[in-house]
């Protein structure tokens, strides 16, 4: 079997063969099946190692699982833990009733498709999904969510605090629901529920008369979930125990962290709760580490930005600022940066709070205020440690400006973030600090404005014809021949929202001789930005007509995150 394996990884690429050798190798004396231990391998995604099983051994490979299509019979035949605890579902195929497809996620063990096609007097095929997959169809067909939020209320005695306790384990699977306490069922569906879609943040907020469960997906809140008032007190405390928080103390704010897994994704969680008039309410922001860190091409840049911002990070010593409002992007724009220009002949290290993602091949340090390292401390130190490159998290006042700029000045490049509308107001800002503008002027090489943009959904993608005051408002005078706007009218793949996905649009701001003067003279940022639209910049609502007319995002995307150009 490891032989046919290895071949099948040459001929289809599914996984590097010389990769797959390796870990067999390693590996040759593991009694588990082929499969489990290719499972269990984390260089390799479940997707991938399915995929490729799946292929040698003349399967297909399902990516999602209709839950309407499973039929009646194998939910009454089989029951949910087997389903759940073998990682099977049946359904039908184009409406085919004589033959029942199951899907599993375990091909090397065909004897429990047997077992259901003898339970269901059919004949079955077989074919290979993934456990998520799979588990969220059984979740959909089972109807779970109402039962478990259901057992959840029934059982509110105070003994299930202490079997919260005893059950916390550092990294949870959220696919493990089997003889599952019902609160940490209800818990794990919340948090894979919103992993399915796509959700970046989850709110758990108490009102009167009951608990909404909020995800914010591609930048908007929306309502999903709504629970019983009375299970607040389990879920708070659930929620607390995974973090290794203070499950005792309701009267003051926490933060925590923890990390879950969903088979083979590593899921961080940064976790805040804080009293309300209404009970402990809890956000948790949600950093998945296997979708992997954006590059400089997948940000989103124009073409000629992306080459200008390029050639900005590669310079030898200088201070970069990337500006936005919280939730704009900003910390994903330094890391793909500092990827650019990780080498192996320079030292980059880092200062954050918190560290979002771990780099390979930088120094990251986290700040701590109640240890005393601040961002100046940290800083102060960095500069004995002879880095090349910084990367300062945040500019807060001015002795990190001050230290970040004097930095550049001594033949560092810097990199760090300001809170900004624009471009141009990153310089008031620095000066407002009490920056000198000689200082400014002198070390300061570019600043990148940027905001986020919901993505046309592709699956419903279709031409829409705006109004002329839309129009007006993008910039737009006339429509320019033969292109089109388009928007998304909604679907099942972008949950009727027309979006799917999120990319930047930015205002590229280059400190060219005349803005460095013009900063020197401390003109204003109405003066400075005019100077640079003289010099080819485009403000991010150019930027987000162009994204516009590329088909890329919507009229109403652009006009939502930026202001008029009008100055």
């Amino acid at each position: 079997m490891k032989e046919l394996l290895i071949e099948t990884a040459r001929r289809t690429g599914i996984i590097k063969p010389e990769a797959l050798e390796q870990y067999l190798a390693e590996h040759a004396d593991d009694a588990r099946r082929i499969d489990e231990i290719l499972l269990s391998a984390p260089q390799f995604t479940e997707e991938a190692v399915l995929r490729l099983l799946a292929e040698t051994l003349g399967l297909e490979y399902v990516e999602e699982i209709d839950a309407s299509t499973v039929p009646a019979a194998f939910i009454e035949a089989v029951p949910a833990p087997y389903a759940q605890h073998h990682y099977l579902i049946g359904f039908y195929r184009n409406g085919q009733e004589d033959v029942i497809t199951i899907a599993v996620a375990n091909p090397m063990n065909p004897l429990v498709v047997d077992n259901i096609a003898r339970k269901l007097h059919k004949p079955a095929e077989m074919v290979v999904s993934s456990r998520a997959a799979i588990t969220a169809a059984i979740d959909v067909a089972y109807e779970q969510k109402n039962t478990v939020i259901e057992e959840v209320a029934e059982e509110l005695d105070s003994q299930n605090l202490d079997q919260l306790v005893d059950e916390a384990q550092s990294s949870d699977d959220l696919l493990d629901v089997v003889n599952r306490p019902p609160v940490i069922r209800l818990v794990n569906d919340i948090l894979f529920r919103a992993l399915q879609m796509r959700a970046s943040d989850i709110h758990v907020h108490p009102y009167e008369n009951k608990i909404q469960i909020r995800y914010r997906i591609d930048g908007i809140l929306y309502d999903t979930l709504t629970l019983n008032r009375n299970v607040l007190s389990l879920v708070i405390s659930r929620i607390k125990v995974m973090a290794g928080m203070d499950i005792a103390e309701r009267r003051m704010p926490q933060d925590g962290r923890t990390s879950v897994r969903i088979g083979q994704r590593e899921i961080d969680l940064r976790v805040s709760t804080v009293p309300t008039s209404y009970g402990e309410r809890a956000v948790l922001r949600i950093l998945d580490k296997s979708t992997g860190l954006l590059t400089l091409e997948e940000l989103g840049l124009w073409k000629e930005d992306k080459e200008a911002f390029d050639r900005m990070i590669t310079r030898t010593h200088g201070v970069i600022f990337v500006t936005g409002p919280t939730g704009s992007g900003k910390s994903t724009t330094l890391y793909a940066c500092l990827n650019r220009i990780n080498a192996v002949e320079k030292n980059v290290m880092t200062v954050e709070d918190p560290i979002e993602y771990q780099l390979e091949g930088i120094s990251q340090m986290q700040v701590s205020a109640k240890k005393g390292m601040t961002f100046v401390n940290a800083l102060r130190h960095i500069l004995r440690q002879d880095p090349d490159v910084i990367m300062v998290g945040e500019v807060r006042d001015r002795e990190t400006a001050a230290m970040a700029i004097q930095s550049s000045l001594t033949g560092h490049l810097v990199f760090s973030t300001l809170h900004t509308n624009d471009a141009a107001g990153a310089v008031s800002r620095l000066l407002d600090f009490g920056v000198e503008p000689y200082l400014v002027s002198s070390s300061l090489i570019c600043v990148l404005a940027q905001r986020l943009v919901r993505k046309i959904c592709p699956d419903c993608k279709t031409v829409y014809h705006p109004n002329a005051q839309e129009q007006r408002e993008l910039g737009l005078t006339e429509m320019p021949a033969g292109d089109f706007f388009y928007t998304g009218r909604g679907c099942s793949k972008c949950f009727d929202t027309g979006y799917r996905g999120r990319t930047g649009i930015y205002e590229l701001m280059i400190v060219n001789d005349e803005i460095r003067e013009m900063i020197y003279r401390c003109e204003t940022a109405g003066a400075i930005k005019k100077k640079a639209l003289e010099y080819g910049m485009k403000t991010l609502r150019m930027d987000g007509a162009r994204k516009v007319l590329a088909g890329i995002t919507t009229i109403a995307e652009v006009l939502r995150v930026t202001q008029s150009d009008s100055m």
